[in-house]
C-alpha cells in the first residue's frame, strides 16, 4: 500500500491551481506517495463583504492570517499534513508549533494593470478609478499617479476580471502577474507592452494587461511564491517539502519576509519589496510608505546570498 499525504488548500480558482502545481512535484519527486487534496475555506475567503484591509480587525484575527487561520487549525488537528499557500498571505511571524519548510519556484513577481481598452499606465485620464483591494498597490498607485482615484476591489480572480469586463465601476484593476499566469490569462513570457487576455471565457478575453516592471513598481514580499507551511516538530513533512524546494526562491522570500518582520510590517501595510539573484549576489529594494501618505522611504543595496537574514537586515538599516 502507498503512503498517503495530505495537503490542505484552499478553494479558489487561483489556490486550487497552486495545489495542482505543488501535487504535480509531489508526484514527480516521490511516484509512490498518494496525495490527498483537503479543500478548506478560510476567513479571507468568506468576508468578503468588507475591504480586505478591514476583515482581520472585524474577525478579530491576525494580520494576514485571515487566508492561514483555519488551514493552521487543520494542521494542529493533524488533518492535513502540508497546507499550501500564496506565501505573500502568510504572517512573517508563525507559532512556535509551525513553519515555513520551503517554497516552489517562483512564478512571476510583477503587478499587472488590466484595461478594457488597452490603456497603460502612463496614459490613464486623470480621475481614472483604478480597483485593488492591496494597501500597498494602491499606495504606490497614488505616489506615482496622484491623479487617479484608487477604490476597493475584492473577489478571486475571474470574478475581480469580469467586474472590470461587464462593470462600469473600474476604468483598470491591478492583479498579480503570479496569479494571471497560473490560471492561463497571460502566457509565461511577455508577448509586448500592453497585451491581451486569453482564455476560454470570452468577456474575459476582451481585457488587456500591462505588466508592470517590478524595479518600478515594488511587489509584495513573497508575491509570486507558493509557500509550505507543516507543523514544526513533522520532521517527514519537512523531508518531503524540502525535496520539491527552490533554493534561490528560498533564499529570496527568506530576506522579503525577513525585511518585512523587522519593520513589524504586515499584509496591509504599504511596503514593496524587490530581490533578485545575480552572480552569486543578493539584490534587494524597498519602497515603505507612510500610513498617512507622503513619499516612501526606500532602501537599496547587494549582499552575499548565503546569509539573506542579515541582508534583510541591512536593507533595514539602509533605509531613508
Amino acid at each position: 500500500m502507498s503512503e498517503t499525504f495530505t495537503i490542505g488548500t484552499r478553494g479558489s480558482d487561483l489556490a486550487l491551481a497552486q495545489a495542482v502545481s505543488t501535487e504535480a512535484a509531489l508526484a514527480a519527486a516521490f511516484p509512490d506517495l498518494q496525495v490527498v487534496r483537503n479543500v478548506i475555506r478560510t476567513t479571507g475567503d468568506r468576508r468578503t463583504d468588507v475591504a480586505l484591509s478591514e476583515v482581520a480587525k472585524v474577525e478579530g484575527v491576525l494580520d494576514k492570517g485571515v487566508f492561514t487561520k483555519e488551514l493552521e487549525i487543520a494542521l494542529d488537528a493533524r488533518e492535513i499534513d502540508l497546507a499550501v499557500h500564496s506565501l505573500k498571505d502568510v504572517p512573517t511571524v508563525l507559532e512556535d508549533r509551525f513553519a515555513i519548510a520551503a517554497v516552489l519556484e517562483r512564478a512571476p513577481i510583477r503587478d499587472v494593470l488590466l484595461t478594457r481598452d488597452g490603456t497603460a499606465l502612463e496614459n490613464l485620464p486623470a480621475g481614472a478609478v483604478v480597483g485593488t483591494s492591496s494597501v500597498r498597490r494602491a499606495r504606490q498607485l497614488q505616489w506615482l499617479r496622484p491623479d487617479l482615484k484608487i477604490i476597493d476591489l475584492r473577489g478571486n480572480v475571474p470574478t475581480r476580471l469580469r467586474k472590470l469586463a461587464e462593470e462600469g465601476t473600474y476604468d483598470a484593476i491591478m492583479l498579480a502577474e503570479a496569479g494571471l499566469v497560473r490560471l492561463g490569462y497571460l502566457p509565461l513570457v511577455s508577448a509586448g507592452k500592453v497585451e491581451p487576455l486569453a482564455g476560454e471565457d470570452a468577456v474575459i478575453a476582451t481585457l488587456h494587461a500591462e505588466r508592470l516592471p517590478e524595479d518600478v513598481f515594488y511587489p509584495a514580499a513573497g508575491q509570486g511564491a507558493i509557500g509550505f507551511e507543516i507543523r514544526a516538530d513533522d520532521a517527514r513533512a519537512c523531508d518531503i517539502a524540502e525535496m520539491i524546494g527552490h533554493r534561490d526562491t528560498w533564499l529570496r522570500v527568506v530576506a522579503e519576509r525577513e525585511f518585512l518582520r523587522l519593520l513589524d510590517a504586515g499584509c496591509h501595510t504599504p511596503v514593496g519589496v524587490y530581490t533578485a539573484i545575480e552572480h552569486g549576489q543578493l539584490h534587494l529594494k524597498a519602497r515603505v510608505f507612510p500610513e498617512q501618505g507622503g513619499d516612501p522611504k526606500t532602501g537599496d543595496l547587494s549582499a552575499c546570498t548565503s546569509d539573506p537574514l542579515h541582508a534583510a537586515f541591512l536593507l533595514f538599516e539602509s533605509l531613508s
